[in-house]
C-alpha cells in the first residue's frame, strides 16, 4: 500500500516572511496537496535569541492569506530539547559521538581541507584525542558524530542525481553545539522522522545537508523522504533575499497584491504556468508537476511589478 504523502514547511520565525520564503512555502504545499496528501507546519526556533513568538503569529497569518492551510502544526523545536536528548543518547550508545574543541578560526584555516566551493571538510582533529588530552582542554566542546567512508546518493525532483561521500566531502559533523543547543542536522532529522514526513521541499542551498540527514535517518531507524531542492530567489545584484534586509516582505506584498496575483507570478517564474495570470493555490495544485519546475536561480527583477 502506497504511503500517504506528507510534506512540511519549517520556517525560522526570525522576521517577516519574504518572497523567497513564500516561494518555498508554496511549492512545499503544492506537492503533497496535488497528491491528496497532508502539509505540516513546524517552527524551527532553535536559536531563541533570534526568533520571536510574534513572528510565528505573523507567519501563520501570512500563510492563511495565501490560502496555504496546514493539516497539523507540530511542537516548535525550542520545546523539544528532551526529545533530541533521547536521540543524542542513541548516538552515544552506538559509540559514534566525540567532543570537539576546535575553534572557528581553526576550522576555517586556509591549511585545513576545503572543497572547491570553500566549504571546510572536518579533518577529524579531535576524533582521536586521548582522555588526558581532553581533560586538559579548558573550553566547552561541541559534539560530533563519526561518519562512514561511504557514498550517499538520491534523486532530487529538481536537481537530479546527487552524490556525496560523507567522509571526504563533509567529515564528522556537529550535532550539538558547545552551549548545549542541538543543531539543524539532528533536529530536522528527528522532527521529520517523528512527523512521518515523506518529502522535503526546500532551497537548493540545503542540498548538501541531505546526505548527513540520510545518515542520521538510518541510525535512528527512519525512512528516507523524497527531496526537492528548489531554485533560490535572488536580488538583482546577485545576493539572496534576506529577512534582515526586508526584501519584498509580506507586509509590503500584501499592501500591493492579492494572493492570486502573487501566486500567479511565482508559478510562472518557476515554469508551472505559461502566463503570470492570477491563480489560487488550490487551482495551481491541480496542474502541479515536478517535471515542470526548472532549477535555475530566479532574479527578482525579472518578476516585473513585484520589485
Amino acid at each position: 500500500m502506497e504511503k500517504r504523502c506528507v510534506g512540511r514547511f519549517a520556517p525560522t520565525p526570525s522576521g517577516r516572511m519574504h518572497l523567497g520564503n513564500v516561494f518555498a512555502a508554496l511549492l512545499s504545499w503544492l506537492s503533497p496537496k496535488s497528491k491528496g496528501g497532508d502539509w505540516i507546519l513546524r517552527m524551527e526556533d532553535l536559536d531563541t535569541l533570534r526568533t520571536k513568538a510574534e513572528y510565528s503569529a505573523l507567519l501563520r497569518d501570512d500563510l492563511r492569506w495565501l490560502g496555504l492551510h496546514w493539516d497539523a502544526e507540530t511542537e516548535p523545536q525550542s520545546a523539544r530539547s528532551a526529545v533530541y536528548d533521547r536521540y543524542f543518547a542513541q548516538l552515544r550508545e552506538k559509540d559514534l559521538l566525540y567532543p570537539c574543541y576546535c575553534t572557528r578560526s581553526q576550522l576555517h584555516n586556509v591549511n585545513a581541507p576545503h572543497l572547491s566551493d570553500g566549504t571546510y571538510v572536518y579533518a577529524g582533529t579531535c576524533r582521536s584525542l586521548t582522555d588526558k588530552e581532553r581533560a586538559a582542554k579548558t573550553r566547552a566542546p561541541s559534539w560530533r558524530v563519526m561518519v562512514p567512508d561511504r557514498e550517499f546518493s538520491f534523486f532530487d525532483h529538481v536537481q537530479g542525481l546527487y552524490r556525496e561521500n560523507l567522509s571526504t566531502d563533509c567529515g564528522d559533523f556537529v550535532v550539538r553545539r558547545a552551549d548545549g543547543v542541538y543543531v539543524y542536522q539532528l533536529a530536522v532529522t528527528v522532527d521529520d522522522g517523528e512527523s512521518g514526513v515523506t518529502e522535503v521541499v526546500r532551497g537548493w542551498d540545503l542540498l548538501s545537508s541531505a546526505p548527513r540527514q540520510m545518515y542520521l535517518q538510518e541510525l535512528f531507524g527512519f525512512d528516507h523522504p523524497e527531496y526537492a531542492h528548489i531554485p533560490m530567489l535572488m536580488a538583482p545584484e546577485g545576493r539572496r533575499l534576506s529577512k534582515r534586509d526586508q526584501d519584498l516582505d509580506m507586509g509590503a506584498l500584501r499592501n500591493r497584491l492579492k494572493p492570486e496575483q502573487l501566486i500567479g507570478v511565482l508559478a510562472h517564474a518557476v515554469g508551472l504556468t505559461e502566463t503570470a495570470a492570477p491563480i489560487s493555490a488550490e487551482e495551481l495544485a491541480t496542474v502541479f508537476d515536478w517535471s515542470k519546475i526548472h532549477g535555475k536561480e530566479i532574479v527578482v527583477s525579472e518578476l516585473g511589478k513585484l520589485y
